[in-house]
């Protein structure tokens, strides 16, 4: 089963902290006048981070809420910072002209910044309208609750979210909405929480429900596929690339990236070897995880995951999504 993305520990978390931020700078280092893009900005705990070891950051996020925070890096750091409103998945046009570019950083997943705002739909744990764009445009995660039939429901609680306990939850989910739509954050959760019980200790039952919903509202996976391969054209030999992930499921989808072999079939060491394709990624490094102080300081770090390498001198790939391990929702189109 997946690791939950960034979890909930709490009504007063405190600020948004960048998790495994020393790994990740000395995933990208050598900085000081290189040109790296931080394609997930959100508070801009990277992008500080990466101006002040003397880097040129390109930011990009699509979450409007995020301006003040790159209005005042500008400020800081001008001539130094640039921001660029857009999704991680169009980074090589939207940085292209800022080139050429030595390294890309992805933090994966919602952050906490976003967790703490109630009225962005994101928590469980706080009172919302039942949202989850990051953009602000588009289907929101009460038309999903509210309109898909218990069957493409709770597939998609399953595919996306790892919810073993998903037909029951979705079964609650379409008798609780027949009286009155389900409206907010807290209301989903209730019903979830009837449906599969509570046990002390346990994470909230509604954790990976309101995971897959998010993934499936804001096309998480295909905007990581994209930002990957977006990455891959972007940099050339010798570029890093550093990716942090929150849960298995995009973890898996990095891993494989890096190494496409790691996807594909076993071989017998008895037969002749099937020759792979060349190789985009070198010096792809040992997954990273967050030690014991790290996770003192920031338990919402707890499932991160680093992983980083550096192009090849190899073309860029088309954009391909097999062999990637993508959970796929059955019975979609």
């Amino acid at each position: 089963m997946g690791k939950r993305s960034v979890p909930e520990t709490s009504q007063n978390a405190g600020p948004h902290v960048p998790v495994l931020l020393d790994e990740v700078l000395a995933a990208l280092s050598p900085l000081s006048g290189k040109r790296i893009v931080d394609g997930t900005f959100g508070a801009g705990g990277y992008s500080r981070a990466l101006l002040e070891a003397g880097a040129v950051v390109i930011a990009i996020d699509r979450d409007p809420s995020v301006q003040p925070f790159a209005d005042a890096l500008m400020a800081e750091f001008e001539g130094r910072f640039i921001f660029v409103a857009g999704t991680f998945s169009e980074l090589d046009s939207l940085a292209a002209e800022h080139g050429p570019i030595d390294g890309v950083v992805l933090d994966i997943g919602v952050s906490s910044m976003q967790l703490d705002q109630p009225e962005r739909g994101f928590s469980f744990m706080r009172e919302g309208p039942l949202d989850m764009r990051m953009s602000g445009a588009g289907e929101s995660a009460a038309d999903l609750v509210n309109t898909l039939d218990a069957e493409p429901l709770a597939n998609l609680l399953y595919a996306f979210g790892e919810e073993r306990k998903s037909r029951r939850i979705a079964q609650f989910i379409v008798a609780a909405r027949e009286t009155a739509p389900i409206r907010t954050t807290l209301e989903l959760a209730r019903i979830i929480e009837k449906a599969i019980g509570r046990k002390p200790g346990d994470a909230h039952p509604a954790t990976r429900s309101f995971q897959a919903l998010r993934i499936a509202v804001n096309a998480e996976f295909e905007q990581l596929v994209e930002a990957l391969f977006a990455a891959e054209r972007l940099l050339g030999e010798g570029g890093r690339l550093a990716v942090v992930t929150f849960h298995s499921l995009e973890d898996r989808i990095v891993k494989r990236f890096f190494d496409p072999d790691k996807g594909g079939p076993a071989q017998s060491r008895h037969l002749p070897q099937v020759v792979t394709e060349e190789r985009r990624w070198i010096e792809v490094a040992k997954a990273a995880k967050p030690g014991e102080t790290e996770l003192a300081r920031n338990p919402r770090a707890r499932s991160s995951i680093l992983r980083a390498a550096t192009r090849s001198a190899a073309p860029a790939r088309p954009v391909r999504f097999d062999g990637l391990g993508m959970p796929q929702v059955r019975g979609a189109a």
